[in-house]
């Protein structure tokens, strides 16, 4: 998609159904920051070449300087799919943990996160920490398994064995939730168990202890991450390139005669395709069958790899771009690096911000989906309970609901972080480029003020012919200017030094407006 006007995005915001509040989170550099460029670079704010170097989101000289994420910064993000326009709120946290604060503020404000996990590293620390912090602030998580390049490259695994290397990944992933499911279960069952109170006929002897947690009776098949259910993203953020098995299932089930609904289901998984029989059957590991997933999907991108990077084959190339439909500029297919040409290949047939974008549309909550429970949170102190707080603090639990922007609807904004910032680093303070129109206006006016000076001068000179006066006015004059430029320049200097309040906030209702 290209650039996206301002006007358009005001209209977007009207629609509260087709918006999606995202943030991105993981470990540190597991590439949160460079699948963000990925993500704007689809709006045409910064080139695809540049996306994953430019570091668009780290806006600190010192974020830039130390190639990591500092502190939270937010973006919006237009995108279009099955003929709706959507309207994303993206915030890129930091990964460190000493910056974790951040992270918790920016899951606060948010609807969905986008997990972010390295194929390599797997399941690290402040992975565990993130998805601990989605789960307690009750929003909905997606995931990307990223940087599936370095399993090519570096590790050099062959297909299969990368097929075995992600399902431990996935599988890492789910017993983290697992972990926190379970034990939101048995807390649950133990206030249960405070609450009832005991007969008091009954005796000790009669007392049953039922040993089953409630983990059979309740149902958690939708809180993991599975790609049939099209909440996984396999991709290299640094390449470009990402997919959800539904791409591949809408390319093969027409090719090989298969039902869309039965490809979906058998793609991932314990499943190979019987070419004589032409049906797929389980028991691929058994039977030492090719999966599906190794068959259809990771042999075409190893293949792709092997062609541009490892041989640089040109005529593997040229049949791979004809084969997709694809137009590659001379300059990408002649550039030295072949990252390059690569990039320019997957970023037209599998781009990453197609994938998670689509993901986040499709699976991720509209702020008119906020849970009850989640409301009452937000409204009132942990120490303090909901039923506790005034009644007309209570009926603005129905505002947060329906997240209406109408003028009838009351403003209510939630801030979540409040910080001082120099007023020199404000937006409006910094030094930008001048424009060709505004220098040639600046030099006008500066020759117009040159020629009254020296009109001036002429005057004063005819006014007071003796040289000894004009010695003294002169003097005058310049100690005057000098004394009224040191004045400007301490006023200059402590408007810059003033600081300023910067809140980190989020409507949850009506329309906010500058003076209120």
């Amino acid at each position: 998609m290209g650039h996206t006007s301002l006007e358009n995005i005001v209209d977007l915001q009207k629609n509260t159904a087709n918006i999606r509040n995202i943030c991105i989170v993981a470990h540190v550099d597991h590439g949160k920051t460079t699948l963000a460029d990925s993500l704007i670079a689809s709006n045409g704010i910064i080139s695809n070449r540049l996306a994953g170097k430019l570091r668009y989101m780290d806006s600190r000289e010192d974020e830039q300087l130390r190639g990591i994420t500092m502190k939270s910064s937010s973006i919006s993000l237009h995108f279009s799919v099955d003929n709706q326009e959507y309207l994303i709120n993206m915030i890129d946290s930091p990964g460190h943990v000493d910056f974790s604060s951040e992270v918790s503020t920016a899951v606060r404000v948010c609807d969905g996160a986008v997990v972010v996990v390295d194929v390599v590293e797997g399941v690290c620390p402040q992975t565990q920490a993130v998805l601990r912090q989605a789960w307690l602030e009750n929003i909905r998580p997606i995931l990307v398994i990223n940087k599936i390049d370095r399993l090519i490259i570096e590790l050099k695994l062959t297909p299969l064995e990368a097929y075995i290397h992600l399902q431990k990944i996935l599988e890492q992933v789910n017993a983290v939730t697992g972990s926190l499911f379970t034990s939101k279960v048995l807390e649950d069952r133990a206030e249960m168990e405070v609450t009832e109170k005991p007969c008091s006929g009954s005796k000790s002897s009669e007392h049953i202890y039922d040993w089953s947690a409630g983990l059979e009776e309740t149902d958690d098949s939708h809180l993991y991450f599975a790609p049939e259910q099209g909440n996984v993203v396999f991709g290299s953020a640094i390449d470009g390139w990402g997919f959800r098995i539904e791409q591949f299932v809408q390319m093969y089930s027409q090719k090989m005669g298969i039902s869309a609904e039965v490809l979906l289901k058998t793609l991932w998984g314990d499943y190979y395709l019987n070419t004589k029989a032409k049906k797929i059957m389980k028991g691929a590991q058994s039977k030492g069958k090719k999966p599906l997933f190794v068959q259809l999907v990771l042999e075409n991108m190893w293949s792709l790899y092997e062609a541009v990077v490892v041989r640089r084959d040109k005529e593997k190339i040229d049949k791979i771009v004809n084969s997709l439909g694809l137009t590659i500029l001379p300059r990408d297919s002649r550039h030295t690096d072949p990252k390059v040409h690569l990039n320019a290949i997957c970023t037209q047939w599998l781009p990453i911000s197609q994938a998670v974008l689509s993901m986040v549309c499709n699976k991720l909550p509209s702020p008119l989906d906020i849970a009850a429970e989640r409301v009452e949170r937000l409204m009132c102190v942990r120490s303090r309970r909901f039923d506790s707080l005034p009644a007309q603090t209570q009926a603005l639990k129905q505002a947060f609901l329906e997240c209406k922007s109408d003028e009838t609807a009351p403003v209510i904004v939630f801030i979540c972080k409040m910080f001082a910032v120099d007023a020199k680093l404000l937006p409006q303070n910094k030094l930008r480029p001048l424009s060709q129109e505004e220098i040639s206006q600046r030099r006008e006016q500066a020759r117009k003020r040159h020629a009254e000076k020296l009109a001036n001068q002429m005057q004063k000179l005819e006014q007071c012919p003796p040289e000894k006066t004009l010695e003294i006015s002169s003097a005058n004059a310049s100690t005057r200017d000098i004394q009224i430029s040191e004045q400007m320049d301490l006023s200059r200097q402590d408007d810059q030094h003033k600081e300023c309040f910067i809140a980190f906030a989020r409507v949850y209702s009506g329309t906010i407006r500058k003076g209120q």
